[in-house]
């Protein structure tokens, strides 16, 4: 029985040729860490990001050295690129001309209403979306004195802020986030602006932290916020390699039912009943489920002992039930046959490389 969530409705766009909002499938994005004026291992990144599944990739563009280098790494990039840009609204106008797919940019920060008038027409004529992206770690001074710190009221009331000089300036190619690292403070904000607005909503904990902790807190904050319908792309914000944001990113839409592809280990916690090392047994499969690219999802079971081992192992493609100094082999619900410990792991992966 497949579980549907109910998504908002948003209006859609398109950033190159991914479309976001208006019930398109979610994607997922990243940002590079190297720096953009270094066009060869910026790209090299950008192919990095794509192989493992990211969607979107976005490059902070700050200074006129990162500009320069953007002509090149759009026409070449196998990702469609988002320039962040903060400070100067000219370095926003060479993105542009050097033919990225969408900016990422707060309006009130970027030299006035006449500027961005410029930006915005700019886009409108390259056909590219703005993305307002409001932070709790840099809201106005006056709204922090408003609401005594920072709010979800503050992070919607500086969003609208910037939409609405945007939406002055004739520009509604719009898409919004409005990222904190207190997880509370951020399923506030996107639940309030989910309510007030169509514009589509990029979502993330921002500054998450290092993996474990950090991934720990971008699958709560987001998967809370994609199982209320709320969210049209994202982004896991981790310290280190943007690669593992991208993976954790997938793993999160894979385990809401929202995203299928590649192979699922499902394994037990282990106990005193358990009498394999289903611990070296899971690894060694999930070392080699990392090297193969199914044509469709495929389910690997793990099991060590009889009370949910067959069960489990049953209901998945390729199925392993521990037993005394052996297990049981299941493929698609039917035994394959019993094999002793040895053998169990070498004939699972036969059998999962036969599938992929």
């Amino acid at each position: 029985m497949t579980i549907e969530f109910t998504r908002r409705f948003s209006r859609p766009l398109m950033l190159g040729k991914t479309p976001v909002g208006g019930g398109a499938p979610l994607s997922v994005q990243s940002m590079n860490n190297t720096r953009t004026a270094d066009t060869a291992a910026t790209l090299t990144q950008l192919e990095e990001l794509a192989a493992v599944g990211c969607d979107i990739g976005r490059l902070a563009v700050a200074d006129f050295s990162d500009a320069a280098a953007l002509p090149d790494i759009a026409r070449f990039s196998p990702l469609p690129l988002v320039a962040d840009i903060h400070f100067d609204y000219r370095l926003a106008l060479k993105a542009i001309e050097a033919g990225v797919a969408g900016l990422r940019l707060n309006p009130g920060n970027i030299g006035g209403k006449e500027r961005v008038k410029q930006v915005a027409q700019a886009a409108q004529a390259a056909g590219i979306p703005i993305r307002v992206g409001v932070n709790g770690g840099s809201l106005e001074k006056d709204l922090l004195k408003k609401y005594g710190g920072v709010t979800a009221e503050a992070l919607v009331e500086s969003a609208g802020r910037h939409i609405e000089m945007l939406e002055d300036a004739g520009f509604f190619s719009i898409k919004l986030s409005l990222k904190a690292s207190r997880l509370p403070l951020m399923l506030a904000a996107y639940r309030q602006m989910a309510a007030l607005c169509d514009y589509p909503l990029h979502i993330g904990v921002t500054e998450a932290g290092l993996p474990g902790k950090g991934s720990v807190k971008s699958a709560l904050g987001i998967g809370i916020l994609l199982a209320q319908g709320i969210g049209d792309t994202l982004r896991v914000s981790l310290t280190g390699d943007p690669v593992e944001e991208v993976k954790l990113a997938l793993d999160i839409l894979r385990a809401l039912e929202l995203r299928t592809g590649g192979i699922e280990i499902i394994s037990c916690p282990t106990c005193g009943r358990t009498d394999i090392d289903v611990v070296a047994l899971a690894q060694a499969i999930q070392k080699e489920a990392a090297l193969l690219t199914p044509a469709k999802p495929l389910s690997i079971a793990v099991m060590g002992c009889a009370v949910n081992g067959p069960g489990e192992a049953r209901d998945a493609d390729l199925g392993l039930a521990g037993g005394k100094n052996g297990g049981v082999l299941f493929a698609k619900g039917e035994v394959i046959g019993r094999f002793g410990e040895e053998e169990l792991l070498p004939e699972l992966l036969r059998r999962m490389r036969e599938l992929a």
